[in-house]
Protein backbone atom coordinates (compact mmCIF):
# COMPACT_ATOMS: atom_id res chain seq x y z
CA UNK A 1 0.00 0.00 0.00
CA UNK A 2 0.91 3.54 -0.64
CA UNK A 3 1.17 5.02 3.00
CA UNK A 4 0.99 8.31 1.51
CA UNK A 5 -2.28 7.53 -0.24
CA UNK A 6 -3.61 6.25 3.02
CA UNK A 7 -5.55 8.47 4.94
CA UNK A 8 -7.29 9.79 1.62
CA UNK A 9 -8.05 6.49 0.39
CA UNK A 10 -9.84 6.17 4.43
CA UNK A 11 -11.42 9.63 4.20
CA UNK A 12 -13.40 8.53 0.79
CA UNK A 13 -14.56 5.90 2.28
CA UNK A 14 -15.42 6.99 5.18
CA UNK A 15 -17.69 9.59 3.27
CA UNK A 16 -19.24 6.89 1.26
CA UNK A 17 -20.13 5.15 4.51
CA UNK A 18 -21.70 7.50 6.19
CA UNK A 19 -23.20 9.43 3.45
CA UNK A 20 -26.48 8.03 3.61
CA UNK A 21 -27.07 9.55 7.01
CA UNK A 22 -25.81 12.80 6.54
CA UNK A 23 -28.10 15.35 5.69
CA UNK A 24 -25.83 16.90 3.89
CA UNK A 25 -23.75 15.03 1.73
CA UNK A 26 -22.47 17.29 -1.00
CA UNK A 27 -19.75 18.61 2.39
CA UNK A 28 -18.24 15.17 2.04
CA UNK A 29 -17.80 15.44 -1.46
CA UNK A 30 -16.46 18.59 -1.57
CA UNK A 31 -13.95 17.45 1.77
CA UNK A 32 -13.05 14.20 -0.86
CA UNK A 33 -12.08 17.22 -3.54
CA UNK A 34 -10.08 19.26 -1.35
CA UNK A 35 -8.03 16.02 0.28
CA UNK A 36 -7.22 14.85 -3.85
CA UNK A 37 -6.38 18.85 -4.49
CA UNK A 38 -4.01 18.70 -1.64
CA UNK A 39 -2.37 15.84 -3.01
CA UNK A 40 -1.97 17.51 -6.51
CA UNK A 41 -0.17 20.62 -4.60
CA UNK A 42 2.07 18.55 -3.05
CA UNK A 43 3.53 17.39 -6.22
CA UNK A 44 7.58 18.90 -6.09
CA UNK A 45 9.53 20.01 -8.82
CA UNK A 46 11.63 16.63 -9.22
CA UNK A 47 8.66 14.41 -9.28
CA UNK A 48 8.18 14.12 -5.44
CA UNK A 49 4.28 13.44 -4.66
CA UNK A 50 3.84 12.43 -8.34
CA UNK A 51 2.69 8.63 -7.77
CA UNK A 52 0.24 9.95 -5.20
CA UNK A 53 -0.87 13.11 -7.71
CA UNK A 54 -1.51 10.23 -10.66
CA UNK A 55 -4.14 8.76 -8.31
CA UNK A 56 -5.79 11.96 -7.11
CA UNK A 57 -5.89 13.19 -10.56
CA UNK A 58 -7.94 10.13 -11.31
CA UNK A 59 -10.21 10.71 -8.82
CA UNK A 60 -10.43 13.95 -9.25
CA UNK A 61 -11.25 13.79 -13.30
CA UNK A 62 -14.15 11.82 -12.63
CA UNK A 63 -16.02 14.29 -10.17
CA UNK A 64 -19.52 15.35 -11.39
CA UNK A 65 -19.47 19.21 -13.16
CA UNK A 66 -21.47 20.36 -10.14
CA UNK A 67 -18.43 20.03 -8.16
CA UNK A 68 -16.46 22.34 -10.82
CA UNK A 69 -15.88 25.34 -9.44
CA UNK A 70 -14.84 23.23 -5.82
CA UNK A 71 -12.14 21.86 -7.94
CA UNK A 72 -11.41 25.31 -9.43
CA UNK A 73 -10.55 26.57 -5.98
CA UNK A 74 -7.74 23.79 -5.24
CA UNK A 75 -5.50 26.26 -7.99
CA UNK A 76 -4.79 28.47 -4.63
CA UNK A 77 -1.46 28.04 -3.87
CA UNK A 78 -0.50 26.05 -6.56
CA UNK A 79 2.98 26.03 -8.11
CA UNK A 80 2.97 25.87 -12.23
CA UNK A 81 3.26 22.14 -12.30
CA UNK A 82 0.44 21.21 -9.92
CA UNK A 83 -1.48 23.79 -11.83
CA UNK A 84 -1.22 22.22 -14.63
CA UNK A 85 -2.41 18.67 -13.47
CA UNK A 86 -5.92 20.82 -11.88
CA UNK A 87 -6.19 22.38 -15.09
CA UNK A 88 -6.45 18.92 -16.54
CA UNK A 89 -9.00 17.34 -14.23
CA UNK A 90 -10.86 20.91 -14.95
CA UNK A 91 -10.78 20.29 -18.35
CA UNK A 92 -11.86 16.32 -17.89
CA UNK A 93 -14.78 17.47 -15.88
CA UNK A 94 -16.13 20.12 -18.10
CA UNK A 95 -15.29 17.75 -21.50
CA UNK A 96 -17.29 15.06 -20.01
CA UNK A 97 -20.20 17.25 -18.67
CA UNK A 98 -20.43 18.65 -22.65
CA UNK A 99 -19.90 15.16 -24.03
CA UNK A 100 -23.07 14.04 -22.16
CA UNK A 101 -25.17 16.90 -22.72
CA UNK A 102 -24.58 17.86 -19.59
CA UNK A 103 -24.74 22.11 -18.58
CA UNK A 104 -21.74 23.45 -17.18
CA UNK A 105 -22.80 25.76 -13.75
CA UNK A 106 -22.28 29.14 -15.11
CA UNK A 107 -23.82 31.30 -12.58
CA UNK A 108 -21.43 29.88 -10.11
CA UNK A 109 -18.45 29.94 -12.44
CA UNK A 110 -19.46 33.18 -13.57
CA UNK A 111 -19.53 34.24 -9.82
CA UNK A 112 -15.85 32.65 -9.94
CA UNK A 113 -14.64 34.55 -12.55
CA UNK A 114 -14.96 37.81 -11.41
CA UNK A 115 -13.80 37.29 -7.96
CA UNK A 116 -10.08 38.63 -7.82
CA UNK A 117 -9.40 36.52 -5.03
CA UNK A 118 -9.37 33.30 -6.48
CA UNK A 119 -6.49 32.19 -8.62
CA UNK A 120 -5.38 34.06 -11.79
CA UNK A 121 -4.99 30.89 -14.05
CA UNK A 122 -8.29 29.27 -12.28
CA UNK A 123 -9.88 31.99 -13.00
CA UNK A 124 -8.82 32.01 -16.66
CA UNK A 125 -9.51 28.68 -17.21
CA UNK A 126 -13.46 29.24 -16.16
CA UNK A 127 -13.92 31.72 -18.31
CA UNK A 128 -12.18 29.89 -21.24
CA UNK A 129 -14.73 27.26 -20.41
CA UNK A 130 -17.67 30.23 -19.80
CA UNK A 131 -16.60 31.10 -23.44
CA UNK A 132 -16.88 27.89 -25.07
CA UNK A 133 -20.89 27.13 -24.12
CA UNK A 134 -21.71 30.97 -24.16
CA UNK A 135 -19.54 33.07 -26.22
CA UNK A 136 -22.55 36.06 -25.94
CA UNK A 137 -20.89 36.19 -22.42
CA UNK A 138 -17.80 37.77 -22.97
CA UNK A 139 -19.20 41.58 -23.10
CA UNK A 140 -20.73 41.96 -19.10
CA UNK A 141 -17.51 39.64 -17.74
CA UNK A 142 -14.85 42.06 -19.33
CA UNK A 143 -15.06 45.18 -17.36
CA UNK A 144 -14.33 42.93 -14.13
CA UNK A 145 -10.74 42.35 -16.04
CA UNK A 146 -9.29 45.78 -16.51
CA UNK A 147 -7.24 45.69 -13.63
CA UNK A 148 -6.59 42.33 -13.30
CA UNK A 149 -3.95 40.43 -11.69
CA UNK A 150 -4.53 37.71 -14.93
CA UNK A 151 -2.51 39.43 -17.42
CA UNK A 152 -4.28 36.93 -20.37
CA UNK A 153 -7.83 38.43 -18.66
CA UNK A 154 -6.65 42.03 -18.79
CA UNK A 155 -5.79 41.51 -22.22
CA UNK A 156 -9.05 40.78 -23.25
CA UNK A 157 -10.46 44.08 -21.63
CA UNK A 158 -8.20 46.14 -22.96
CA UNK A 159 -8.31 45.12 -26.66
CA UNK A 160 -12.29 45.40 -26.05
CA UNK A 161 -11.22 49.38 -25.11
CA UNK A 162 -9.06 49.55 -28.09
CA UNK A 163 -11.82 47.82 -30.54
CA UNK A 164 -14.46 50.59 -28.82
CA UNK A 165 -12.08 53.96 -29.53
CA UNK A 166 -11.43 52.38 -33.31
CA UNK A 167 -14.81 52.59 -34.12
CA UNK A 168 -15.52 55.63 -32.50
CA UNK A 169 -12.73 56.69 -34.42
CA UNK A 170 -13.88 60.20 -35.54
CA UNK A 171 -11.19 62.96 -35.91
CA UNK A 172 -13.58 65.74 -35.53
CA UNK A 173 -14.15 64.86 -32.05
CA UNK A 174 -10.46 64.00 -31.45
CA UNK A 175 -10.63 64.76 -27.61
CA UNK A 176 -13.30 61.95 -27.14
CA UNK A 177 -11.46 59.21 -29.25
CA UNK A 178 -7.72 60.17 -27.70
CA UNK A 179 -9.75 60.02 -23.72
CA UNK A 180 -10.97 56.41 -25.48
CA UNK A 181 -7.02 54.98 -26.24
CA UNK A 182 -6.27 56.57 -23.28
CA UNK A 183 -8.28 54.54 -20.98
CA UNK A 184 -6.99 51.43 -23.05
CA UNK A 185 -3.50 52.77 -22.26
CA UNK A 186 -4.43 53.33 -18.08
CA UNK A 187 -4.90 49.33 -18.00
CA UNK A 188 -2.57 47.92 -20.95
CA UNK A 189 0.69 45.59 -20.13
CA UNK A 190 1.33 44.52 -22.75
CA UNK A 191 3.55 46.08 -25.06
CA UNK A 192 2.21 45.35 -28.23
CA UNK A 193 -1.44 47.04 -27.06
CA UNK A 194 0.85 49.91 -25.24
CA UNK A 195 2.44 50.64 -28.28
CA UNK A 196 -0.98 50.76 -30.54
CA UNK A 197 -3.15 53.11 -27.73
CA UNK A 198 0.42 55.73 -27.56
CA UNK A 199 0.55 55.57 -31.81
CA UNK A 200 -3.44 56.51 -31.79
CA UNK A 201 -2.88 59.14 -29.24
CA UNK A 202 -0.25 60.80 -30.68
CA UNK A 203 -1.33 60.83 -34.14
CA UNK A 204 -4.62 62.59 -33.28
CA UNK A 205 -2.36 65.04 -31.63
CA UNK A 206 -2.39 64.00 -27.96
CA UNK A 207 0.59 63.78 -25.94
CA UNK A 208 1.93 60.49 -24.19
CA UNK A 209 5.06 60.72 -21.56
CA UNK A 210 5.08 56.47 -20.85
CA UNK A 211 7.45 56.75 -18.02
CA UNK A 212 5.83 58.97 -16.11
CA UNK A 213 2.47 57.25 -17.26
CA UNK A 214 3.87 54.37 -15.65
CA UNK A 215 5.88 55.55 -13.03
CA UNK A 216 9.50 54.18 -14.35
CA UNK A 217 12.12 55.16 -12.28
CA UNK A 218 14.89 56.79 -14.56
CA UNK A 219 17.70 58.59 -12.68
CA UNK A 220 20.18 55.82 -10.86
CA UNK A 221 23.52 55.53 -9.57
CA UNK A 222 25.23 52.89 -10.61
CA UNK A 223 28.24 50.91 -10.04
CA UNK A 224 29.94 47.86 -11.60
CA UNK A 225 31.47 45.10 -11.94
CA UNK A 226 31.50 42.98 -9.15
CA UNK A 227 32.21 39.53 -9.30
CA UNK A 228 29.63 36.51 -9.79
CA UNK A 229 31.88 33.43 -11.30
CA UNK A 230 29.15 30.65 -11.57
CA UNK A 231 26.74 32.66 -10.49
CA UNK A 232 27.94 32.67 -6.91
CA UNK A 233 27.90 36.47 -6.18
CA UNK A 234 24.10 37.21 -5.96
CA UNK A 235 24.62 36.62 -2.25
CA UNK A 236 27.93 37.96 -1.37
CA UNK A 237 27.25 41.24 0.46
CA UNK A 238 29.58 43.58 -1.58
CA UNK A 239 30.43 46.72 0.23
CA UNK A 240 27.72 49.02 -1.91
CA UNK A 241 24.27 46.81 -0.07
CA UNK A 242 26.19 47.32 3.62
CA UNK A 243 24.91 50.67 3.88
CA UNK A 244 23.64 52.77 0.68
CA UNK A 245 23.41 55.66 2.41
CA UNK A 246 27.58 55.73 3.25
CA UNK A 247 28.25 54.47 0.06
CA UNK A 248 26.52 56.74 -2.51
CA UNK A 249 29.36 58.91 -2.75
CA UNK A 250 31.20 59.45 -6.10
CA UNK A 251 34.12 60.12 -4.17
CA UNK A 252 34.31 56.39 -2.29
CA UNK A 253 36.08 53.26 -4.06
CA UNK A 254 35.30 49.84 -4.16
CA UNK A 255 36.83 47.11 -4.82
CA UNK A 256 35.69 44.91 -7.24
CA UNK A 257 36.38 42.77 -10.55
CA UNK A 258 38.44 45.55 -11.17
CA UNK A 259 40.11 47.99 -8.40
CA UNK A 260 38.59 51.85 -7.33
CA UNK A 261 35.25 51.41 -8.64
CA UNK A 262 32.97 54.19 -8.23
CA UNK A 263 29.47 55.27 -8.21
CA UNK A 264 28.27 56.99 -11.44
CA UNK A 265 25.57 59.11 -12.50
CA UNK A 266 23.01 56.88 -14.68
CA UNK A 267 19.56 58.11 -16.49
CA UNK A 268 17.22 56.48 -18.85
CA UNK A 269 16.00 58.29 -21.84
CA UNK A 270 14.15 54.99 -23.09
CA UNK A 271 10.15 55.21 -23.04
CA UNK A 272 9.80 52.02 -20.89
CA UNK A 273 12.81 53.05 -18.72
CA UNK A 274 15.15 50.66 -19.55
CA UNK A 275 18.59 51.69 -17.78
CA UNK A 276 20.92 49.58 -20.01
CA UNK A 277 24.08 48.64 -18.12
CA UNK A 278 26.04 47.53 -21.06
CA UNK A 279 25.71 51.16 -22.56
CA UNK A 280 26.98 52.58 -19.08
CA UNK A 281 30.16 49.66 -19.17
CA UNK A 282 31.05 49.21 -22.85
CA UNK A 283 33.54 45.82 -21.81
CA UNK A 284 29.75 44.30 -21.46
CA UNK A 285 31.50 42.33 -18.62
CA UNK A 286 30.28 38.97 -18.31
CA UNK A 287 29.95 36.92 -14.35
CA UNK A 288 29.60 40.49 -12.96
CA UNK A 289 27.13 41.81 -10.33
CA UNK A 290 26.05 46.10 -10.83
CA UNK A 291 24.44 47.91 -8.46
CA UNK A 292 21.70 50.63 -8.72
CA UNK A 293 20.67 52.82 -6.50
CA UNK A 294 17.80 55.94 -6.49
CA UNK A 295 15.98 57.63 -3.86
CA UNK A 296 12.01 57.79 -4.36
CA UNK A 297 10.64 61.34 -2.25
CA UNK A 298 6.65 60.02 -1.13
CA UNK A 299 4.44 62.07 0.18
CA UNK A 300 3.21 60.16 3.32
CA UNK A 301 3.86 56.98 4.44
CA UNK A 302 1.97 54.46 1.93
CA UNK A 303 1.68 50.83 0.60
CA UNK A 304 2.93 50.30 -2.76
CA UNK A 305 4.03 48.02 -5.17
CA UNK A 306 7.97 47.77 -6.94
CA UNK A 307 7.47 46.28 -9.90
CA UNK A 308 10.46 45.22 -11.44
CA UNK A 309 11.38 44.10 -15.63
CA UNK A 310 14.95 42.43 -15.74
CA UNK A 311 16.36 39.79 -17.69
CA UNK A 312 19.34 39.18 -15.20
CA UNK A 313 19.25 38.01 -11.61
CA UNK A 314 18.41 40.25 -9.25
CA UNK A 315 17.77 41.48 -5.95
CA UNK A 316 15.43 44.52 -4.71
CA UNK A 317 16.04 46.20 -1.28
CA UNK A 318 14.01 49.13 0.18
CA UNK A 319 15.20 51.42 3.47
CA UNK A 320 18.27 48.33 3.71
CA UNK A 321 15.35 45.72 3.91
CA UNK A 322 15.43 43.24 1.40
CA UNK A 323 12.11 42.59 -0.15
CA UNK A 324 12.92 40.07 -3.05
CA UNK A 325 15.38 37.78 -4.65
CA UNK A 326 15.17 36.20 -8.11
CA UNK A 327 17.88 34.00 -9.21
CA UNK A 328 16.71 33.85 -12.86
CA UNK A 329 18.97 34.58 -15.72
CA UNK A 330 17.81 35.79 -19.44
CA UNK A 331 14.17 34.25 -19.10
CA UNK A 332 12.89 37.27 -20.88
CA UNK A 333 12.26 40.48 -19.88
CA UNK A 334 8.76 42.12 -19.70
CA UNK A 335 7.21 44.89 -17.46
CA UNK A 336 5.91 44.07 -14.06
CA UNK A 337 7.81 40.83 -14.33
CA UNK A 338 8.58 40.55 -10.84
CA UNK A 339 6.14 42.52 -8.59
CA UNK A 340 6.92 42.94 -4.60
CA UNK A 341 5.11 44.83 -1.88
CA UNK A 342 6.67 47.32 0.07
CA UNK A 343 6.40 50.28 2.55
CA UNK A 344 6.87 53.62 2.13
CA UNK A 345 8.04 56.28 5.09
CA UNK A 346 7.01 59.94 3.91
CA UNK A 347 10.15 61.44 3.21
CA UNK A 348 13.34 60.02 1.25
CA UNK A 349 13.09 56.15 0.47
CA UNK A 350 16.37 54.31 -0.59
CA UNK A 351 15.91 52.11 -3.09
CA UNK A 352 19.06 49.57 -4.26
CA UNK A 353 19.16 47.03 -6.98
CA UNK A 354 21.27 44.27 -7.68
CA UNK A 355 21.49 43.42 -10.85
CA UNK A 356 23.77 39.77 -11.72
CA UNK A 357 25.17 38.80 -15.01
CA UNK A 358 26.32 35.30 -15.60
CA UNK A 359 29.01 34.04 -17.95
CA UNK A 360 27.26 32.51 -21.07
CA UNK A 361 28.01 33.95 -24.37
CA UNK A 362 24.92 33.43 -26.71
CA UNK A 363 24.13 36.43 -28.12
CA UNK A 364 20.68 36.20 -26.60
CA UNK A 365 22.75 36.42 -23.24
CA UNK A 366 24.03 39.28 -23.71
CA UNK A 367 21.70 41.55 -22.30
CA UNK A 368 22.25 43.65 -19.13
CA UNK A 369 19.33 45.95 -18.10
CA UNK A 370 16.43 46.72 -15.81
CA UNK A 371 13.52 48.72 -15.73
CA UNK A 372 11.73 49.70 -12.15
CA UNK A 373 8.00 51.48 -11.39
CA UNK A 374 6.48 52.40 -8.36
CA UNK A 375 2.75 52.14 -8.49
CA UNK A 376 -0.37 51.09 -6.78
CA UNK A 377 -1.98 47.01 -6.60
CA UNK A 378 -3.75 48.30 -9.92
CA UNK A 379 -0.79 48.71 -11.55
CA UNK A 380 -1.71 52.78 -11.52
CA UNK A 381 2.07 55.06 -10.97
CA UNK A 382 2.73 56.65 -8.05
CA UNK A 383 5.07 59.74 -8.64
CA UNK A 384 7.47 60.89 -6.20
CA UNK A 385 6.98 64.55 -4.86
CA UNK A 386 10.15 65.91 -6.51
CA UNK A 387 8.98 64.38 -10.13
Amino acid sequence: MNLHLAPRHVFRVICIGVVAVLSNPVDCVAGEIDELTATIRDIGPKGEGHVAAQQAWKSLSAQPVSELVTVLKGFQGANQLATNWLRGAVDAIAQTALNESKSLPETELQAFVIDHENAPLARLTAYEWLLRVNPKIKKSLLPHFLDDSSLELRRDAVASLLDSAKLSADKSQAETVIAAYRRALNHARDLDQIDEATKQITDLGGMVDLPRHFGFLLDWHVIAPFDNTNKKGLDINYTPELDANRFIDSAVTHLGKLPDLKWKNAASEERFGIVDLNGIYPDKYKGAIAYAHTTFESSSAQNVQLRLGCINANKIWINGKLLTRNNVYHANMMIDQYIVNASLKKGSNRILLKIAQNEQEESWAQRWQFQLRVCDSNGTAILATDR
